[in-house]
């Protein structure tokens, strides 16, 4: 197991306190990447990380002398999923490609990094143009399983102890999975919450930018740095969110050790005082399933017409599959796709309101990583809520089979402040299995 901990909250206070060094904190974390990575494979490479990093401290700290003055996230090394453009970098893709193809400025969402404080570790590994294709990314906890995907690197990164922050995407299910599957917490915040601009877009009306980190309040703490109009909550101990689970053929999609593991986990809430709520819900999912992959097939096949006519012979096969599938969508049935959407966003709060549900909870993948790096593993827990743009957060909540699972939020759509200050609590519950 190639886990370490690296809690970001923590580290954040040191680095903006100057208790903790920037320079030796970042000798410290190359020398863990240098000694780590060649097994886990997270990050792409880059020989000069060591210079560029101390290059970038050296301007943070003659720009933020004051530790009084400085921002969030001063000096907070973050992996950056590679299918987002960073000024320094090439972006890849994942793919044979050549990367001038799909070259652009600078993610909106790294600017906020840099602008909170924050430097960027390196350029983490994603599966091919952030589909099923995957890369040599190996889960830290064993090395003979799958990160997920396709945000492999930035899960694994953080899980490993290569940088406390990581960024990825979701499109089904991207960023609760490896979260999951690695062993740490993932956030997706309400749908365009940090602006997606500046990515390699697989789906624009679906792609979701989401984080990875050891904590919840290291979560709370960049998403407040990243996310649009972010408002703090404050809590009262009476502040006890009435907990959903969507019983049915959604919920019977996870592995019978996953769902047993689920169980152990609501009887654990239960007895902290949560109530849980057991609904029928999500009745149609494999309509709904069917549906969601309709419509990001039919974008990703519109976004890579001029490419895919190009370059079909570098296209990897399940890549080349889906652009395949998606060429049969048509214009109309799209329309009516991205209509679905908002239809069953509506009929999922419409069912909160009534039944008094505040959070959705549900295993964060259907079992642990499974084994070998042919597949990242299934999506499907994480489909429909990312299908409706709700925030979504999983916590570390034991393990299966001597791997990681975790247990997935779901809160109403822009209801991202209370799911992360809920989360906490829940979160030490269910990580003591």
């Amino acid at each position: 197991m190639l886990t370490q901990p690296a809690p970001l909250a923590e580290l954040a206070d040191g680095l903006r306190s100057g208790d903790l060094d920037l320079h030796a904190y970042i000798d410290t974390l190359c020398d863990r990447i240098e000694q780590v990575d060649p097994q886990v494979q997270a990050f792409l490479p880059e020989p000069a990380r060591r210079a560029r990093l101390h290059a970038a401290a050296d301007e943070l700290l003659a720009t933020f002398p004051d530790p009084d003055d400085r921002p969030f996230l001063f000096g907070v090394p973050a992996g950056v999923k590679d299918i987002f453009h960073v000024k320094e970098f090439v972006t890849y893709a994942g793919t044979a490609v050549p990367p001038e193809e799909f070259a652009g400025e600078e993610a909106v969402s790294v600017r906020r990094l840099r602008d909170a404080g924050g430097l960027v570790a390196g350029k983490t590994v994603t599966t091919e143009f952030a589909f099923f294709e995957p890369g040599p990314t190996r889960n830290p906890h064993n090395l003979a399983h799958t990160p997920g995907g396709s945000s492999s690197g930035s899960a694994a990164a953080v899980a490993a102890g290569l940088c406390p922050l990581a960024f990825g995407t979701q499109t089904i299910g991207s960023v609760i999975r490896p979260a999951a599957f690695c062993g740490v917490v993932g956030f997706k915040p309400t749908l365009h919450r940090i602006p997606s601009a500046g990515l390699v877009y697989f789906s624009r009306t679906l792609d979701q930018i989401g984080l990875f980190t050891q904590d919840v309040a290291g979560m709370a703490l960049a998403a407040a740095a990243l996310c649009d109009d972010w408002e703090e909550v404050s809590l009262s101990e009476d502040d006890i969110p009435v907990l959903g689970v969507a019983d049915g053929p959604y919920l019977r999609q996870a592995t019978p050790d996953a769902l047993a593991a689920f169980q152990r986990q609501l009887v654990r809430l239960e007895a902290e005082g949560f109530t849980v709520w057991h609904v029928p819900t999500l009745l149609d999912i494999e309509e709904v399933n069917r549906w969601h992959r309709r419509l990001v097939f039919g974008e990703f096949a519109r976004e890579h017409a001029q490419m895919y006519a190009r370059y079909r012979q570098l296209y990897r096969p399940r890549t080349a599959e889906i652009i395949e599938l998606g060429k049969q969508v048509s214009d109309a049935e799209l329309n009516d796709l991205r209509g679905a959407c908002i239809e069953l966003r509506d009929r999922l709060e419409k069912q909160m309101q009534q039944a008094g549900i505040d959070l959705w909870v549900a295993p964060a993948a259907l079992g642990p990583a499974p084994a070998g790096l042919q597949s990242t593993g299934d999506p499907n827990m994480n489909l429909p809520w990312t299908t409706v743009g709700f925030p979504a957060l999983t916590a570390p909540a034991g393990r299966v089979n001597g791997l990681p699972v975790g247990l997935q939020l779901v809160a109403r759509f822009s209801d991202d402040e209370l799911l992360l200050a809920w989360a906490e609590e829940i979160a030490a519950i269910v990580g003591e299995e």
